[in-house]
């Protein structure tokens, strides 16, 4: 049975990744933390704290823990209505990194809002607490959109490396019952080659654990034709390594993975090594 790292921060439930976790359940049973972080309203907490009295930032703290006390429970109840097994984490403060870190190291998949992550912080996604909690979990994450329609189509970003294939071992692992939908390997980077690296070895590898890959080159400004060309595409999921040395390496520029997030609304599996 696989453990999965539910994760909510903000004052938003993810109604999108509980879908996603509950598509989950429905293939195969797995075991769901739900690790739960207070909103951080800086302009109230900042306000409050200017007074020289504590009550008012108390009431905003306060509030704050109602909001995840009614998140823990919308949780509970989800999960018992959807008989997934479950377990609530004992966090009741704000973003922790060291916290998601530690809890995802002991997990075999964390999923998360592309949308609702902080968005009371900001709404313009990824944005730095979930730039920061990709770049921190110790296992492979799901980011799911809040209106994601049933996958239909796999592309896998590929650049070569190791971190493309340990994402693609992951996923295997991770979601089997993806892995016979048609898929599209895109090899994305603006090296002036015609040729994709290592193609013979990712083929055979292909072809033992997907029914359908289809394998192509972008050219001329890869990343940025990458971010038109899935644009274009319906019901997709994307399957990409990174967020492992820095908060973005090179298949994770502002102008790739980030509008992928952003403008398109499709889930996106990310495994770093």
């Amino acid at each position: 049975m696989k453990r999965i790292l539910f994760v909510s921060a903000g004052y938003d439930f993810p109604d999108g990744a509980f879908n996603f976790l509950q598509s989950m359940n429905e293939y195969e049973p797995v075991f769901a933390t739900g690790l739960f972080f207070c909103p951080a309203d800086m302009e109230a907490i900042a306000s409050a704290s200017h007074i020289p009295i504590a009550s008012p930032y108390l009431r905003v703290k306060e509030r704050d823990r109602k909001i995840v006390d009614a998140h823990k429970e919308l949780f509970t109840q989800k999960c018992e209505a959807h008989h997934i097994k479950h377990h609530i984490h004992e966090n009741w403060d704000e973003w922790q990194r060291d916290i998601l870190a530690r809890d995802s190291r002991f997990s075999d998949m964390a999923i998360v809002s592309g949308e609702r992550f902080y968005s009371d912080i900001s709404d313009h996604q990824p944005n730095a607490f979930l730039r920061e909690a990709l770049h921190a979990a110790e296992c492979p994450v799901m980011v799911v959109p809040e209106n994601y329609s049933p996958i239909q189509h796999l592309v896998v970003a590929y650049d070569g490396g190791k971190e493309s294939l340990h994402a693609l071992k992951q996923f295997c692992y991770l979601l089997p019952q993806y892995t016979d939908l048609p898929g599209e390997c895109i090899y994305a980077k603006d090296d002036g080659s015609q040729e994709i690296p290592d193609l013979e070895n990712l083929k055979c590898y292909s072809r033992l654990h997907f029914s359908c890959m289809n394998f192509s080159k972008l050219h001329f400004k890869a990343a940025q034709y990458f971010a038109t060309w899935i644009g274009e595409k319906q019901n997709m999921l994307m399957i990409s390594g990174s967020f492992g040395r820095a908060p973005f390496s090179y298949l994770t520029k502002r102008s790739f993975s980030e509008n992928v997030v952003r403008d398109h609304k499709m889930p996106v599996f990310i495994a770093h090594t």
